[in-house]
């Protein structure tokens, strides 16, 4: 599926001085809600075309950071998107119809068991991993989680994910000039898979912090009531 949507972004690389960010700010968008699609299509070939300075400002770091803020945009636009029709909609109804929107009863049971044992951290760890990053926007909803740690936890998972395959493009970019729209994608997605360690890693050392930082506050809390 990659290599097919792949080809038909290609192109619309010829529109990135104009469109760029409106297009990464779209598809982002779409890669965060419940329809199947791939973040690595679009931003390594942002970060690429930003280090080429072939984006709307044709300055290299301008156009990364404007391209990487448009993304982190897209992926919340899109996981509001699944966070308020779970909301709205209620469990019931996601488990009856949503098979029609690509959304299967196992995805939405598996999305519902990581959030139930990980609470409204997951929200931020899933977002670094295959498969279910999208769909742990939906138990968010389901379970009424508060807004503002949603988004606090969505953006810091979203943002961190944007960042990495922005820069997995950046160094594309980098180290040649002559590369098609696949050989970057698959180029920029090898180099993410062969230092993936570090972000598990990186993301391992967060997490134990919040979870030292929240369990010294409830100590406080109680101490104090």
């Amino acid at each position: 599926m990659l290599d097919l949507i792949a080809s038909h972004l290609e192109a619309v690389t010829v529109y990135a001085p104009v469109w760029g960010f409106f297009l990464i700010f779209f598809f982002m968008t779409v890669e965060s809600s419940f329809i199947p699609f791939p973040s690595e299509v679009v931003m390594i070939p942002a970060g690429f075309l930003a280090y080429r300075g072939e984006l709307t400002f044709h300055s290299p770091c301008l156009d990364l950071t404007a391209a990487i803020l448009c993304g982190i945009a897209g992926s919340m636009a899109g996981a509001y998107i699944n966070y308020y029709l779970s909301l709205k909609l209620g469990r019931p109804v996601l488990y009856k119809y949503g098979k029609y929107f690509f959304l299967k009863p196992e995805m939405l049971e598996r999305s519902e068991e990581v959030f139930r044992q990980y609470g409204e951290l997951a929200t931020f760890v899933c977002r670094l991993l295959p498969a279910i990053r999208q769909l742990i926007s939906i138990p968010a909803g389901l379970s009424k989680m508060n807004l503002l740690r949603f988004s606090f936890f969505t953006a810091l998972g979203a943002g961190i994910w944007t960042v990495i395959l922005a820069l997995a493009g950046w160094y594309c970019g980098k180290i040649t000039a002559n590369m098609t729209y696949k050989e970057m994608i698959h180029r920029g997605t090898e180099l993410i898979h062969q230092h993936y360690i570090w972000v598990i890693a990186g993301l391992a050392v967060v997490v134990a912090a919040y979870i030292a930082v929240e369990k010294l506050v409830m100590r406080s809390n109680r101490k104090k009531a």
